[in-house]
């Protein structure tokens, strides 16, 4: 099935953010981006070819997006996705997958921490509830539009577990 851009698809389409742990090289996305693309153009469900995008952004978050109207996810065809993304995570030598670590905005700098790093940081005031978080666990495109994704600790997930 052809690829379509992510605005393409309905708010209701389903979601994996996979953040990387660094900014990816030029040739690393472009071999991601490849290598995802060529996956998807065959990803199916039972048979049934499934409506699909992706995006890159900021050169370390990877959405992929799946219209569920015509053809659901499976949970083969999950797992045939998550098994890609982890072997590109050997290819390219980085966490892809690992959605343990907190990733915020410092100034300007994106930062990927573990959480435990972020709880001392969250005691000792270096990040406060209004640090920009991003929620990779967002699971539909309604909540990247409507910014649940990039948003103030204390409006995400983050604020009940860190202030």
């Amino acid at each position: 099935m052809p690829l379509a851009p992510l605005g393409s698809l309905p708010d209701s389409a389903r979601l994996w953010v996979f953040a990387a742990e660094r900014p990816l090289t030029p040739g690393e996305a472009d071999a991601l981006l490849a290598t995802v693309d060529g996956f998807l153009s065959v990803w199916a469900a039972h048979g049934h070819p499934l409506t699909s995008a992706r995006e890159l952004r900021e050169s370390r978050f990877l959405f992929i997006a799946v219209d569920e109207a015509a053809a659901g996810a499976s949970g083969c065809s999950i797992d045939a996705l998550v098994r890609e993304i982890r072997g590109l995570e050997g290819r390219l030598g980085l966490a892809l997958v690992d959605h343990g670590p907190v990733v915020y905005r410092d100034g300007g700098a994106i930062r990927r921490v573990p959480r435990e790093e972020f709880a001392a940081l969250a005691d000792g005031g270096q990040v406060t509830p209004e640090t920009i978080v991003f929620d990779n666990t967002i699971s539909r495109l309604a909540a990247l539009r409507g910014g649940q994704w990039e948003l103030p600790a204390s409006a995400a997930w983050h604020g009940r577990a860190f202030f």
